[in-house]
């Protein structure tokens, strides 16, 4: 058994039809067969049942499918990590970030690393909270910006900087400062926050601000992503609690009132990873 034979397999799981799958793996239909067959008999595995019509997965080869998905995909991974270790100062660095520096921070690191790494390449992913760290673990990311404290073991972090939180409400909404903010005040408001969960840092920070003025979230709406809340309050449809740099976006028609409730800002790689383009990287940091 070889990865070549677990990516016909694989294509061939995916496609369900001996034809399609060899044109697409470019070797004919009858090696293709002689290929799951042999593997078939070295698994001791039925992994499809097929007649002159019909390809099916076995329920042994939907086990296999997924299990050399995963396996397959984290190899390729490894195999990525190998060249950029080996070129040195060029490839590819992965990188996730929060929606809210997409206008402070970021642009400022993306054009340090750019101008010190002319041939390096930047992929920038927005992840969930609970995505990011899975992602940083298991190689699909090189390096995450975080608001939340990471504890894992395997995680390295550095604290960049703080904010402010501040409340966000439409440009025409009768809270113009803090001093018209206050648990009556808020008492008919619908929120629009960030999605629950209580694992997060960020989040709790958010829950604290919440029971400092006794909020009673009657009435809200959730969403991952700060812009699509900014772009929902514009629309009148409620307030929010955001870091104050979504001042810095495309924001008209919006009003930041800061808050004194501070988030932090981390930036988050693997322990012990050799690539030394991220070394150099976080030299830069």
């Amino acid at each position: 058994m070889d990865i070549q034979q677990l990516k016909y397999f694989l294509a061939l799981a995916k496609e369900l039809h001996f034809w399609n799958t060899s044109a697409k793996m470019n070797i004919t239909q009858s090696a293709l067969s002689r290929q799951i067959q042999s593997l078939e008999n070295e698994l001791g595995v039925q992994l499809f049942y097929r007649d002159k019509r019909n390809v099916k997965l076995t329920p042994a080869g939907k086990f296999l499918q997924e299990k050399w998905g995963q396996e397959l995909n984290q190899i390729d991974s490894f195999h990525q990590l190998a060249r950029q270790i080996h070129l040195g100062e060029s490839g590819t660095i992965r990188i996730a970030h929060p929606d809210s520096i997409s206008s402070s921070v970021l642009p400022e690191f993306v054009k340090k690393v750019s101008s010190a790494f002319p041939n390096l390449n930047l992929e920038l992913f927005q992840l969930t909270n609970e995505a990011q760290e899975d992602y940083l673990k298991n190689y699909k990311i090189d390096l995450a910006f975080s608001r939340d404290v990471n504890t894992s073991s395997t995680i390295n972090e550095k604290k960049l900087g703080y904010e402010n939180l501040s409340f966000v409400v439409p440009e025409n909404h009768h809270f113009k400062s803090l001093s018209d903010i206050s648990e009556e005040t808020l008492k008919d408001q619908k929120f629009l926050l960030t999605t629950g969960d209580y694992s997060s840092s960020y989040n709790l920070l958010v829950q604290e601000v919440i029971h400092s003025y006794n909020i009673k979230l009657d009435s809200y709406i959730r969403c991952e992503f700060g812009s699509t809340i900014i772009s929902l309050i514009r629309n009148g449809l409620g307030i929010s609690i955001l870091p104050h740099s979504y001042q810095l976006h495309q924001n008209a028609g919006i009003r930041f009132i800061p808050l004194p409730f501070v988030t932090d800002l981390y930036i988050q790689w693997r322990k012990d990873d050799p690539n030394p383009i991220l070394k150099n990287i976080l030299e830069l940091v």
